[in-house]
């Protein structure tokens, strides 16, 4: 029997997605990974059908035993890599990790310190997002475009006066480490808690580039799971305070009902495949960054932060304004299979999100796919063709697709012995 039209439809839709994204563009979205072989064969299990409201042992569901096992290996794991006590991984995406901790640890009415939107800021940490949801109020915390990074010195004072519940850290443009430290010490003395979100710098944390904020004064961490984290798609919250833990756990099942079991089993082999191979994907991945920063800037492409070094994360981001703005840079990239998202700058108003005078772009995935250095400056020069010299994206997105043609088997290190790869084959050979 020939299968409906439509099931063919949806097949088609599914294949020329794949066909595109995973073998004909060069991807640079700051938000986006892949994850590696053996992880995605223990994502497609039977958990993914399965129900396991609560917490491990204290199910309102029979039939998890062997779910409790895994949310506990999974915390276990994770546990260790990031070296916090407590780890709560059931929230399925890093906002409503955001929307748990906010709501543990704020009530309505109460104030929270917030970078803006356009200084980095995730929506979910303002008023437009979960804190206005939750009803606490958004003050914002000064930026400085000289240091690319909070103004300290007047953060105290705002926080010495206006006293906020919350101070919230950490960026979705974002290119230096937040000062967790000082502001934690300011939060603490008015009996404040400080929440940062590493969502995009958890890799860089697990491979011991970037410091754990939790280990710098931070109260709570929260994560998504397949950032500079090659895991799958999810979220995460970490403290080393009990009573904090407690709260933050409570409050799961207010945004969560079945939070998605079918992630454990992948998140479990990331996170040990990120304990041997962390490190070296972490460094390269800075490297990478550094090198694609400064080949942007040769080709003639305004690449914000100079004087701080351009970047020590992921993130590269440019000043399209003078070559149309970042919507119509994102647009033209995309025509030449190169994708990159637009992105607020701190001198943009918020009504300016549609094009703003920005691009962002990160090298984690493709860094993943094997590119170094000298590949990441054949990217700029492929950017450059288009922003700089004005060439017809069809034509570069053909040299596009033929350099893509290198680069399609995934790392997990690149300082893994062979016998690894062999291993991982002859698993998956075995089916699960």
């Amino acid at each position: 029997m020939l299968l409906p039209n439509e099931i063919y439809e949806v097949l088609k839709i599914v294949r020329s997605h794949e066909s595109w994204r995973r073998f004909e563009c060069i991807n640079l979205i700051a938000s986006e990974n892949t994850m590696s072989p053996l992880a995605k064969a223990l994502y497609v299990t039977d958990m993914m059908h399965r129900y396991a409201e609560g917490r491990p042992g204290k199910r309102f569901y029979q039939g998890s035993r062997y779910i409790d096992a895994i949310e506990l290996k999974v915390s276990e794991l994770l546990s260790c890599l990031f070296n916090v006590r407590f780890i709560e991984p059931r929230a399925p995406s890093g906002t409503i990790a955001n929307a748990i901790a906010f709501k543990a640890l704020a009530d309505a009415g109460d104030t929270a310190a917030v970078v803006s939107i356009s200084s980095g800021a995730h929506i979910s940490h303002t008023s437009r997002g979960i804190l206005g949801a939750l009803g606490i109020k958004q003050i914002e915390l000064p930026f400085s475009t000289e240091l690319w990074n909070i103004d300290v010195d007047q953060a105290m004072k705002i926080i010495e006066v206006a006293r906020p519940k919350l101070i919230v850290l950490g960026a979705s443009l974002y290119l230096f480490p937040h000062p967790t430290k000082q502001l934690a010490e300011a939060a603490h003395s008015i009996g404040a808690r400080l929440v940062h979100d590493a969502a995009h710098v958890l890799g860089l944390i697990a491979g011991g580039i970037w410091t754990n904020p939790l280990h710098e004064g931070a109260d709570v961490v929260t994560a998504s799971t397949h950032k500079t984290f090659p895991g799958p798609q999810g979220g995460l919250v970490m403290t080393n305070d009990e009573n904090v833990f407690k709260a933050l756990s409570s409050h799961v099942l207010t945004f969560v009902s079945n939070h998605h079991i079918h992630r454990f089993p992948a998140l479990a082999v990331t996170t040990i495949e990120m304990k041997y191979f962390g490190e070296s994907y972490a460094l390269q991945t800075i490297r990478n960054a550094k090198t694609f920063a400064e080949a942007l800037v040769a080709e003639g492409i305004p690449v914000v932060a100079e004087n701080m070094g351009y970047t020590k994360s992921h993130m590269v981001a440019i000043d399209v304004r003078r070559f149309g703005g970042g919507a119509k840079i994102a647009k033209i990239l995309e025509e030449a299979n190169i994708i990159a998202n637009k992105n607020l700058l701190p001198w943009d108003r918020q009504e300016e999100a549609y094009n703003p005078s920005g691009v962002r772009f990160g090298v984690q995935e493709m860094t993943r796919f094997g590119m170094r250095e000298k590949d990441f400056e054949e990217v700029a020069k492929l950017i450059a063709d288009i922003i700089v010299r004005g060439r017809d994206p069809a034509e570069i997105r053909k040299k596009v697709i033929e350099f893509r043609k290198m680069f399609t088997k995934i790392y997990y290190g690149f300082d893994m012995p062979e016998e690894f790869n062999k291993s991982v084959e002859e698993f998956l050979n075995l089916g699960i």
